[in-house]
C-alpha cells in the first residue's frame, strides 16, 4: 500500500475516508458502486492509518479489491483524544490539497469523528455511513463518535430500520436520512464463496492438539476496553472460554492489545487448560471462513453482530448493550454480558437446540452500495441538497 503526501494529492469530487479495518469492509463496496454508477464523479480515498499494520492492512486492501489510497496520514495509535487530534491536524492540509466537494465517512471510529469535524468547519457537506446506530451507552467512545458525527452529517445513510428513529429524536432533519440497508453484508455477500477453510487457517498441530475436525468449533474475538482492561473482567472471560472449551474446542484470534493485557495480567497461560487455539490476527477471507462454519461465535465486536446475522450463526455478545438491535430483534444475536453463568448457559443452549437462526434483516441483500451511489450521484449532481 502506497503512502501518498497530501501535496500529491489528485483533485476529487468527493473524498471517501478510512482508518481502522471495520471501514475497509464498508468502504468497498461503496467505493466498486460509485465507479459504476457515478461514474462521472472524481472520487478519492484517504487512509487514515488509525490500524498502521501495514502487512494486515494490505492484506484487506488486496482481498476486498480497494484501490490503494490516494493519500495516507499514518497517524498511528495514542489515547483517544492524541489520535482524534492528530487525525485532524493532518487530514486538514490533505483535504485542502484534493479539493473535494464532499467527504464521506463510515462507522464510528476516531478517524470518522476527526474527518467528519474538519470538513464541516470548512463547511465541506458530510455524508455519514451507517448513521444512527445507537448503544445508549456513553461509556463506550464509539457511541460518543456516532452521535456527534450524525448531528454534523449532511446526508445520513442507515443500515436498519429503527437507527432512523435515533436521528429523529435527536434532531436530525428527515429528509437528510436515507434508509440503504447494510454495506458490510454486500462485502459477506461478495465474498463469500472465497472464504478459506479452516484447513488453511488453523496449522495441523493446534488441530491435532485441540480436536479441531469439521464445524464443531466456537470462535471467539474479544477487544473492548471493558473486556480487556480490567484483570478481573478478563480473568473471568478466561475461565469461561476454558469451560466452554470443555464442550467444544475454541479458535481465538486474537487482538494484539488484548494478547498484551493478558500477558500483563498473566493470563495467556490459563488459556492452555483448554482446548482454546489461539492464532494471532487474521485477515478478512480468514475470519470469513472461520464464521461461515463455526458453531457459535462469542464476541464483543458490533460488526460480527452483523456478519453472524448474515451467515445464520449463532452469536453471543460478551457485552451489555448493542448498537445493532437488528441483530437481536430479527437476527442471530444473544446480549450475555459477561457473567459466566450466563454465558455457559447460552453456550449450552446452542450445543442442544441449534440456538437463534433468526432471518436476514431488510435491506441486508447485498445491494446497499448501489443504493448509496446513486443517492450520492443525484445529491451532489443538486449541490449537494436533499
Amino acid at each position: 500500500m502506497t503512502t501518498t503526501t497530501t501535496s500529491q494529492a489528485n483533485p476529487c469530487d468527493l473524498l471517501c475516508v478510512v482508518g481502522a479495518r471495520p471501514n475497509f469492509m464498508k468502504i468497498a463496496p461503496i467505493a466498486a458502486a460509485l465507479a459504476a454508477h457515478a461514474p462521472g464523479l472524481r472520487v478519492g480515498l484517504l487512509h487514515t492509518g488509525q490500524h498502521y499494520d501495514a502487512a494486515m492492512n494490505h492484506q484487506y486492501f488486496e482481498a476486498l479489491g480497494i484501490p490503494a489510497p490516494d493519500i495516507n496520514l499514518e497517524v498511528g495509535s495514542g489515547t483517544h483524544a492524541q489520535q482524534t487530534a492528530e487525525v485532524m491536524r493532518r487530514f486538514e492540509p490533505a483535504l485542502d490539497a484534493c479539493g473535494a466537494r464532499s467527504v464521506l465517512v463510515v462507522g464510528d471510529v476516531n478517524s470518522t469523528i476527526a474527518c467528519a469535524l474538519v470538513a464541516v468547519k470548512k463547511n465541506i457537506p458530510v455524508i455519514h455511513v451507517e448513521a444512527g446506530l445507537r448503544s445508549f451507552d456513553r461509556g463506550m467512545p464509539e457511541e460518543i463518535n456516532r452521535i456527534l458525527t450524525d448531528q454534523i452529517s449532511d446526508l445520513l445513510f442507515t443500515s436498519e430500520q429503527g437507527a432512523r428513529a435515533n436521528l429523529l429524536r435527536e434532531g436530525i432533519r428527515e429528509e437528510a436520512i436515507r434508509f440503504a440497508g447494510n454495506v458490510m453484508i454486500d462485502t459477506l455477500r461478495a465474498n463469500l464463496d472465497r472464504a478459506l477453510p479452516l484447513s488453511r487457517i488453523v496449522p495441523p498441530e493446534l488441530r491435532e492438539r485441540h480436536g479441531l475436525t469439521g464445524k464443531q468449533y466456537a470462535v471467539v474475538t474479544l477487544h473492548r476496553p471493558a473486556n480487556v482492561d480490567d484483570p478481573a473482567v478478563l480473568a473471568s472471560l478466561v475461565d469461561t472460554l476454558v469451560e466452554t472449551s470443555k464442550r467444544l474446542p475454541v479458535i481465538f484470534p486474537m487482538h494484539p492489545r488484548t494478547r498484551s493485557m493478558l500477558e500483563r495480567a498473566s493470563l495467556l497461560e490459563a488459556l492452555e487448560r483448554g482446548r482454546v487455539a489461539v492464532l494471532p490476527p487474521q485477515g478478512y477471507l480468514e475470519m470469513l471462513g472461520l464464521m461461515k462454519d463455526a458453531t457459535v461465535v462469542l464476541t464483543d465486536s458490533g460488526g460480527i453482530q452483523e456478519e453472524t446475522t448474515a451467515l445464520g450463526v449463532p452469536c453471543i455478545t460478551l457485552r451489555e448493550s448493542t448498537e445493532r438491535p437488528v441483530t437481536v430483534d430479527e437476527g442471530t444475536n444473544t446480549i450475555a454480558g459477561t457473567e459466566p453463568r450466563v454465558i455457559l448457559g447460552l453456550v449450552e443452549e446452542v450445543l442442544s437446540t441449534g440456538g437463534k437462526r433468526g432471518k436476514i434483516p431488510e435491506g441486508w441483500e447485498g445491494k446497499a452500495s448501489v443504493r448509496i451511489a446513486v443517492a450520492i450521484r443525484d445529491w451532489m449532481s443538486r449541490g449537494c441538497k436533499a
